[in-house]
C-alpha cells in the first residue's frame, strides 16, 4: 500500500470548492499547489484526469443551465488552441510562461476590481479570443479557467448557467489535452493510486461548492470570481518566487 500525502488531497479539496465557487474549476489552484508535490508535467496530467471527473460532477449539479451559443464560441477555439497547447508544452519553457500567466492574472484582477464599471464587451469576436488564450494557457500550463472566467463574466451570466457552461467547456478541453498529455508522457503510472481519491474529492467539492454558492448573492458573484483569480496570480507568482 502506497503511502498518500492527506495534506495534498485536502488542498486539492480546497481547490475544487472555490473552484466550483469561482466557476472557473479547480486547476486553477490545483496546478500551482500540485507543483509544490509533483513535477510540473506530473501535474499536468493528474490535472486533466482530476478535471474530468469534477466538471462531469459540475454538469450534473448545474444541469438547470447552459448557454449554448457561447458553448460554441469559447468551447471550439479552447479545443482547438488547448491541444495545440499540450504540445507546444514539450518545446516550451513552463516558468517563463507561468510568470507571465501570474502577473497577468494579478494586473487584469486589480483592474477590474478597480474599476468596477469596466467590462470586456460581451461580443463574439471576445468570447472567441478569450476561448483561445484559455485553451493555449490550460495546454501549456494547466489551467485556463481562470482567463475563461475573465471572458465568461463580460456575459454577466446567471450562476447555473455561468458554472454549467464552464464546466462543459472545461470537460471537452480536458478531454482532448487528456489524450495530447497521454501521448506527450505526462501521466505516469506511480501517481496514478491518487486517481480514485481525487475522482471522489471532485464529486464531493462540486457538491460543497454548490451548497456554499447558494448563499453568495447574485451581485457579488462577480466580484468573488476576481478576487479568487486574484488570489490564483498571487500564490502562482509566490511559488515561482521561493523556487528562485
Amino acid at each position: 500500500m502506497r503511502d498518500v500525502n492527506v495534506i495534498f488531497l485536502l488542498l486539492a479539496l480546497f481547490a475544487e470548492v472555490i473552484g466550483t465557487i469561482g466557476g472557473f474549476g479547480s486547476s486553477v489552484f490545483f496546478v500551482p499547489l500540485g507543483n509544490f508535490y509533483f513535477d510540473f508535467y506530473s501535474v499536468l496530467g493528474l490535472t486533466a484526469i482530476f478535471h474530468l471527473s469534477s466538471n462531469v460532477s459540475k454538469i450534473f449539479l448545474f444541469n438547470q443551465g447552459l448557454d449554448k451559443q457561447l458553448l460554441l464560441r469559447i468551447g471550439i477555439p479552447s479545443v482547438i488552441f488547448v491541444i495545440l497547447g499540450g504540445v507546444l508544452s514539450k518545446h516550451v519553457e513552463s516558468g517563463f510562461l507561468a510568470v507571465a500567466l501570474g502577473v497577468f492574472l494579478v494586473g487584469f484582477s486589480v483592474l477590474f476590481l478597480v474599476k468596477k464599471s469596466l467590462v470586456i464587451a460581451p461580443n463574439k469576436k471576445n468570447a472567441i479570443l478569450g476561448g483561445s488564450f484559455s485553451g493555449l494557457s490550460a495546454g501549456l500550463l494547466g489551467t485556463g479557467g481562470a482567463i475563461r472566467g475573465l471572458t465568461m463574466a463580460a456575459f454577466n451570466l446567471e450562476k447555473s448557467v455561468f458554472i454549467a457552461t464552464s464546466a462543459f467547456i472545461d470537460l471537452m478541453i480536458d478531454f482532448s489535452r487528456t489524450i495530447v498529455y497521454y501521448n506527450n508522457g505526462y501521466i505516469h503510472m506511480e501517481q496514478m493510486y491518487y486517481v480514485p481519491y481525487l475522482f471522489a474529492i471532485g464529486l464531493l467539492g462540486s457538491f460543497l461548492g454548490k451548497k456554499m454558492l447558494v448563499h453568495i448573492p447574485q451581485s457579488k458573484f462577480r466580484q468573488l470570481s476576481l478576487v479568487f483569480i486574484l488570489l490564483i496570480g498571487l500564490v502562482t507568482v509566490f511559488q515561482l518566487v521561493v523556487k528562485i
